[in-house]
C-alpha cells in the first residue's frame, strides 16, 4: 500500500531511476500520492531495475516476471515520464504523423487510429500538416519530427513527389507510409487500390454498361493513378473501349461540375468516379441538369465516407479499412524502432458495397 508523505516528502523530487526521470511529487493535502517506479517494484516483489526493462520491452524478462510487473502497474496507474526518457535515451515516446490530408475521411480515420494504438503501446502522437508537397514543405516537416526526438514516422501523403523528397533525405528514424509509391524508401502499406477500381468497373460492366466513363483524381497522386489502372485493366479485361478520362481534384464541387458538362454527352451510361466526394457532387450535377441517376446514367464510387450510404440515391462504392490500415502502420514502426522483424501483412481487400445509385442501362 502507498504511504502519505510526510513533511520531509513534501516537495517535488527529480530522480533518476532504472532509465526515467520520475516525477515524485507527493503533498499531504490530500491529493492522490504520484506512484513511482519504485512503488511499481515494491508491489511485484522485483527491482526497479526490472521494472525499468520490462517497460523498455527488454527480451530477457521471464514472462510470469513480466505479467506481475504489469499487473503492479495497472494496479497503480503508473505512468512512466516520457519527456525524461528522452533525456536518457535520446530518443522519446513519440511518434509523428506527416499528413497532407489531414482533414479528409480516410486520413482522419487512420490518424484515429494510430493515435489509439500508440497509446496501447505506450507511445504518444504528434502531427505535422504538410501545408504543401514541395520539397522545402517536406524537408521542414521532417526536421521539425527530429527535432522532437521521435521515435519514428507514419507518412500519409500519397503524392509521388513525396516519396522523391523523402528517398534523398537521410532520415535515421524508421518511417512507414499508408501509400505505395514506385522507388518510396522505409516500409509502405496500402490498401489494394487497384483491385477495388477494377471491382468497381467490373460491377458496372456486369450490369450491361459498355461505355463507362472514369472521373479521375489528380496527376501525381498514388490512389489517382492506382484507380485508373483498375479502371483500365476492367475495360482491357472486358475487351471495351477506353473513354478519355476527365481529371477531377477529389472535390465535391468538380464532380458537380463535371455532372454539369457530361450531361450533354451521350456518349456514355456508366460514371466510375475516383472517390465518393466528386461521386456525389456528380450526382448533384446531373440531377440539375435533369439526367436521373440511376435511371439514364449509374455511379459508383470509392472509399465509402459516412454520408455516402445517406446520400440520394444511395452510392454504390468501395469500401476502404482505414482504421485498419493505421493499426498496421503502428505495428510495423513499432517493430521497426524496436529492431525486431516488421509483420507482414497483405494488401487489405476493399469491398465493394452495391446501393442504388448503379441498375443496369436503360434500353430506349
Amino acid at each position: 500500500m502507498l504511504r502519505r508523505a510526510d513533511d520531509r516528502d513534501a516537495r517535488t523530487r527529480t530522480e533518476l531511476v532504472g532509465g526515467f526521470l520520475e516525477n515524485a511529487t507527493e503533498r499531504t493535502s490530500g491529493r492522490r500520492v504520484v506512484p513511482s517506479i519504485r512503488d511499481v517494484a515494491r508491489l511485484a516483489g522485483v527491482s526497479h531495475q526490472t521494472v525499468s526493462r520490462v517497460l523498455n520491452d527488454h527480451p530477457s524478462i521471464r514472462p510470469e516476471t513480466k505479467q506481475r510487473v504489469l499487473d503492479a502497474i495497472s494496479a497503480l496507474d503508473y505512468r512512466p515520464n516520457l519527456a525524461a526518457r528522452a533525456l536518457v535515451t535520446s530518443r522519446s515516446n513519440v511518434i509523428g504523423v506527416m499528413s497532407a490530408t489531414i482533414g479528409e475521411f480516410g486520413p482522419a480515420s487512420s490518424i484515429a487510429a494510430i493515435e489509439e494504438a500508440a497509446r496501447d503501446a505506450g507511445y504518444a502522437v504528434t502531427t505535422v500538416n504538410l501545408p504543401a508537397t514541395t520539397p522545402e514543405a517536406i524537408g521542414a516537416a521532417v526536421r521539425q519530427l527530429v527535432r522532437e526526438q521521435i521515435a519514428g514516422i507514419v507518412v500519409l501523403a500519397p503524392q509521388v513527389r513525396v516519396f522523391h523528397v523523402l528517398r534523398g533525405m537521410a532520415i535515421d528514424v524508421p518511417f512507414v507510409s499508408l501509400q505505395t509509391a514506385s522507388g518510396a524508401t522505409g516500409e509502405t502499406l496500402a490498401a489494394d487500390q487497384v483491385e477495388g477500381a477494377r471491382r468497381a468497373t467490373a460491377h458496372l460492366i456486369g450490369l450491361g454498361h459498355r461505355d463507362i466513363v472514369h472521373l479521375a483524381g489528380p496527376q501525381d497522386w498514388i490512389e489517382a493513378e492506382s484507380r485508373m489502372r483498375g479502371y483500365l485493366d476492367a475495360l482491357r479485361e472486358a475487351d471495351l473501349a477506353t473513354i478519355a478520362p476527365i481529371r477531377g481534384d477529389w472535390t465535391a464541387d468538380f464532380g458537380h461540375f463535371a455532372g454539369l458538362e457530361l450531361a450533354r454527352r451521350g456518349d456514355f451510361t456508366a460514371v466510375f468516379a475516383a472517390n465518393d466526394l466528386m461521386a456525389i457532387g456528380l450526382m448533384h450535377g446531373f440531377r440539375d441538369a435533369g439526367v436521373d441517376v440511376p435511371g439514364q446514367v449509374s455511379v459508383v464510387g470509392f472509399d465509402d465516407v459516412p454520408v455516402a450510404q445517406h446520400v440520394w440515391p444511395p452510392l454504390t462504392t468501395v469500401h476502404q479499412d482505414f482504421p485498419e490500415l493505421g493499426r498496421r502502420a503502428v505495428a510495423i514502426l513499432l517493430a521497426g524502432i524496436r529492431g525486431e522483424e516488421a509483420p507482414r501483412f497483405g494488401a487489405l481487400e476493399p469491398r465493394l458495397l452495391t446501393r442504388v445509385s448503379s441498375a443496369a442501362p436503360h434500353r430506349a
